[in-house]
């Protein structure tokens, strides 16, 4: 049996799937693509549930029996011929690992980055937002799914666990990533939220293991295109942008002692990308978005606290033209106006559903 006759005949099962917001099209061509760990896999495993087994066949370039075995192109558009496959799958898919891509009724690439191929349609895939990860939660009390979520993070892996596992986070960090990516990994969660140039995160490296320059900022773009990393641009501050690592409970595996206020901040940016908001830093003063809404992530501040720092800071929004101000807590809520600007605390989990709803 070749290699093609085998994965024809082993088509991997779906098991325990809970739908997300992401859907695949049927007979479409699409390239499925999205950091690693967010549930590629998954969604098309479930995609492939749901077609006729006999038609379809599934190749999984991480599979190691490719390690010394090749797939060619011209082999692959004659078997599909053959067997009369009508849905193909190429999982773990890198730019031009195959010269041509098969013809065949729909081909779906899953793939970490996107393959910029205009035949094919780009869908991203996000780790889980908040939404999301309730589908994932048995539980039905949202302070103690917003617990789970804090200590869980994004991952769909780590989500399905009732409780926070280190080892599956640790498998994860070991099985995802190259040794000498690791090492970056951990210079980054050191500076994670802090504003950096790429060569700052070149001098931090070097100072801790062996690594060429060329070498890290290879490293640093593929990451920015896989948004394993997020770089935001500030409106206040021009020295280099705000660094955020993909998922903030990662971070915290990745570091000691990482304070809370760095968790909720990173959750509240993520949420934001998530939805597809384009936002800036306004220095440590919170994300503004091309409304001028100014979003501030304040976990435990009260009204009378809030509204004393908003006083102080209220000829700073007038400057840079915000015009509404959100405060995101943990439970808190109110609403006060200083003039004309109208500030509202709203907590994570009522905030991140209303944003999704408006956007």
């Amino acid at each position: 049996m070749d290699l093609l006759e085998y994965y024809h005949s082993q088509l991997p099962k779906s098991e325990n799937f809970i739908p997300r917001k992401c859907q695949l099209l049927e007979n479409v061509d699409i390239n499925l693509h999205g950091v690693r760990g967010s549930g590629k896999t998954s969604i098309v495993l479930d995609f492939i549930a749901q077609t006729e087994h006999t038609d379809v066949l599934y190749i999984d370039f991480d599979d190691p029996n490719l390690i010394f075995g090749t797939i060619e192109p011209l082999a692959l558009q004659r078997y599909i011929d053959m067997h009369s496959i009508k849905v193909l799958i190429l999982d773990h898919y890198a730019a031009n690992l195959l010269s041509l891509l098969p013809s065949v009724t729909q081909l779906i690439v899953v793939s970490r980055m996107p393959l910029m191929q205009s035949s094919l349609m780009s869908i991203e895939l996000f780790p889980l937002d908040y939404e999301e990860f309730l589908a994932f939660e048995n539980m039905s009390m949202h302070t103690q799914g917003f617990n789970h979520f804090l200590r869980s993070g994004t991952l769909p892996l780590l989500a399905r666990s009732q409780k926070t596992s280190i080892l599956t986070m640790k498998s994860f960090f070991q099985s995802s990533f190259t040794p000498q990516e690791q090492k970056l990994l951990l210079i980054l969660a050191r500076h994670h939220t802090k504003h950096l140039t790429i060569h700052q995160i070149y001098t931090f490296a070097k100072e801790q293991f062996k690594v060429s320059k060329d070498w890290l900022y290879k490293a640093i773009k593929l990451f920015k295109d896989e948004k394993l990393i997020l770089f935001i641009d500030d409106r206040y501050e021009k020295s280099g942008k705000k660094m955020l690592l993909f998922d903030f409970a990662f971070a915290k595996f990745l570091t000691i002692g990482q304070p809370f206020i760095l968790q909720f901040d990173t959750m509240v940016a993520l949420a934001l990308m998530k939805h597809d908001i384009e936002i800036q830093t306004l220095g440590i003063h919170g994300y503004v978005t091309k409304k001028n809404e100014l979003i501030i992530p304040a976990p435990f501040e009260s009204e009378e606290s809030l509204w004393v720092k908003s006083q102080k800071k209220f000829s700073l929004y007038k400057k840079y033209g915000i015009t509404r101000i959100t405060i995101v807590t943990v439970t808190n809520s109110y609403h006060y106006n200083i003039e004309k600007l109208h500030f509202e605390a709203l907590p994570f989990d009522e905030w991140s559903v209303i944003n999704n709803e408006e956007n």
